[in-house]
């Protein structure tokens, strides 16, 4: 008998002879016989079993879609070993690949996604107004889906060399990013025309740098020495109102110290709180996107201040850039705001475990804007201005 049989590897198949039986004399078969025995021959050597099919064939065959491979891909880079991601960052690719990478290429055999393929798909993102660098992170996310389809000796099967000439992708010019700071008078001016939650969320984030999802989903227990720590444990998800124990990196999990004057501000805000600082009517985390169409944005608009990237993430640059000014300690800037450790120095560094040099450091730095420092029908605004001789006091 004769059979094709699909070999990984190559793309042709080969030609594959076996014995059934003798033409004639003792072990001679019958013809039902011959076609069971051949059956039987087919099914040893592997080739119609579907364990060969989806390894061998699938691949070879170009049968598997971008679609589906980008589906085992997404939930292979949140359970691996090795450098998984966190959910938040899953529901972003997803959302990538819902709404401009799988309308464009996803029914598209994964063997066939190379630089013309993904070209147009690059023209509608720039020509829709996508920034290079967002287009630029999705064809990233293209590039990692071909890529994870792998051999049985864990090689690519589909092995590309992605030339940025030929898919005319867009350069990305560092200088014009678009990374607005919010200013210490325009913080002082937020806090001065709110009241509440809205206040203290951005009193809160002015003066820790915390990402707004880490803010949202804070509760009373997680500030302690007094309130002059914040345990940083959790966030809230994206696009749904519920509490998630996985952060974005793992510096991500921190603890983050407080001036005194913020300390006492945010003790005054909690005094009657149980549970989370920031909710619903009905009890449920902010989405922290309707908070910023809500609260945030018109503000801003109003003071003739909204532009590209001038959303909460601001008040994580303007804490970051108070900080070197003041020429905070490195290691516990860095430990505050959650950027991992990159030196050798900064690895072995263990600063950040010395909780009473963190207060010192946190009281000493200060925090740049103007707070309410008593009820809110008085409101009066006292600006954390350094006195002489108050850092030689505190040293």
């Amino acid at each position: 008998m004769r059979f094709w049989k699909d070999t990984e590897g190559q793309e042709k198949r080969v030609h594959v002879r076996e014995r059934v039986c003798p033409i004639s004399g003792p072990g001679l078969l019958s013809k039902s016989e011959r076609k069971r025995r051949a059956r039987e021959i087919i099914q040893q050597s592997g080739a119609d079993s579907p364990k060969h099919f989806n390894e061998v064939v699938k691949p070879n065959s170009g049968a598997v879609t971008f679609r589906e491979q980008s589906e085992q891909w997404l939930e292979q880079s949140q359970n691996r070993k090795r450098k998984p991601i966190g959910q938040s960052y899953a529901v972003t690719i997803q959302g990538a690949l819902d709404k401009w990478i799988l309308p464009a290429i996803g029914d598209h055999p994964l063997g066939d996604v190379d630089n013309l393929s993904v070209k147009p798909l690059i023209d509608k993102m720039s020509s829709s107004g996508l920034s290079p660098r967002t287009v630029n992170k999705y064809i990233e996310h293209v590039k990692q889906v071909v890529e994870s389809l792998r051999g049985k000796n864990g090689e690519p099967v589909h092995k590309r060399f992605w030339d940025a000439d030929t898919m005319d992708l867009p350069e990305v010019e560092q200088a014009e990013q678009k990374r607005p700071s919010i200013k210490a008078d325009t913080i002082t001016e937020l806090i001065q025309g709110s009241i509440g939650q809205e206040q203290a969320l951005y009193v809160l984030l002015a003066a820790t740098g915390m990402r707004v999802s880490e803010a949202l989903a804070l509760e009373t227990r997680h500030f302690t020495n007094d309130g002059r720590t914040i345990q940083v444990e959790q966030q809230v998800e994206k696009n749904a109102p519920r509490i998630v124990r996985h952060l974005k990196t793992d510096a991500a999990e921190r603890q983050i110290d407080l001036h005194p004057d913020i300390a006492e501000y945010l003790r005054k805000y909690t005094a009657e709180k149980t549970g989370l600082l920031f909710h619903t009517a009905k009890g449920t985390p902010h989405l922290y996107g309707n908070l910023e169409d809500r609260w945030l944005t018109p503000r801003l608009a109003k003071m003739g201040l909204d532009e590209k990237g001038m959303g909460w993430h601001s008040f994580k640059r303007f804490r970051k850039t108070w900080l070197r000014g003041r020429r905070c300690l490195e290691d516990i800037n860095n430990f505050w705001m959650a950027h991992a450790p990159q030196t050798m120095s900064e690895l072995y560094s263990h600063l950040h475990e010395e909780l009473q040099l963190r207060l010192d450091e946190a009281h000493r730095v200060g925090y740049g804007f103007a707070i309410p420092l008593s009820d809110a029908s008085v409101v009066p605004i006292v600006p954390n201005v350094q006195r002489e001789g108050e850092e030689e006091k505190a040293a």
